[in-house]
């Protein structure tokens, strides 16, 4: 693997708590836009811990940003209290697709996985879509662009979505996309063996996930499960949060 980079962090949650997870962005967001995430499982006792991923938010900058670096970052990640493993980590987008790498070499790193909407496999089309968001966000940086386009949307969502494309490398942003050609990790999503729910937006409204040839690997590796939240796009934390929140809390209640 790539050699890391060390990532900043946002927690939420005591310290001391019993149970830690790791929450980790996708594409061109930051770490804090992963707070409802953190909010919901303080609530639930735990320390959630959020990461800003390479060439985001105030990690450093690198050459190197295929998913394989951005996957050696997280392995190399690990909670403050000394432990070797995190209990839960919760991957959005390219957030997730890193995290399946990471645990697909060590399934020590973590006892359990949780992918929102994860960028498994990418459809052309599905690069284009991202890749025309983003260009709109690095554009138009601010909070009045951000509330136009996703009116609904909390307005912490709407503030930190527009500093992410402040705080974010453009050039790291377009290297993402350029320096993964192939964009597919279905391969290392098949060696997953730690228990993994994917969490899917609603492909009547967008989906980078269900209903797209990365869904395959929820019926071919017997340790995935899928939850849909209805009526919400890529982002359903952020669309649709407490239908989100619900989904999560659901299924680490099993």
């Amino acid at each position: 693997m790539p050699s890391p980079v060390t990532l900043p962090r946002l927690s939420w949650g005591a310290a001391d708590a019993g149970r830690r997870a790791l929450l980790v962005h996708g594409l061109g967001s930051n770490g804090a836009l992963m707070w409802r995430f953190g909010v919901a499982l303080a609530d639930a006792g735990w320390r959630a811990d959020a990461v800003d991923l390479r060439g985001h938010g105030a990690a450093p900058r690198a050459l190197d940003y295929t998913i394989d670096a951005y996957a050696a970052d997280l392995a190399a990640t690990v909670p403050h209290d000394g432990r070797a493993a995190w209990d839960l980590v919760i991957g959005h987008s390219l957030g997730g697709a890193a995290a399946v790498v990471a645990v697909a070499d060590d399934p020590a790193w973590t006892r359990r996985l949780v992918l929102v909407d994860p960028a498994i496999a990418l459809t052309e089309r599905d690069r284009e879509i991202v890749r025309n968001s983003q260009t709109r966000a690095f554009e138009e940086p601010t909070a009045a662009a951000v509330r136009a386009e996703h009116p609904h949307w909390h307005e912490q969502d709407v503030e930190l979505k527009a500093l992410s494309a402040q705080q974010a490398s453009r050039w790291a942003v377009e290297q993402t996309s350029a320096q993964n050609a192939t964009w597919d990790v279905r391969d290392a999503a098949l060696r997953v063996a730690v228990p993994t729910h994917v969490i899917a937006s609603d492909p009547a409204v967008y989906s980078i996930f269900r209903g797209t040839p990365a869904e395959a690997v929820v019926a071919d590796n017997e340790r995935f499960t899928m939850s849909t939240v209805t009526g919400a796009g890529h982002s359903p934390h952020r669309d649709a949060p407490e239908a989100t929140v619900a989904a999560l809390l659901a299924e680490l209640g099993r």
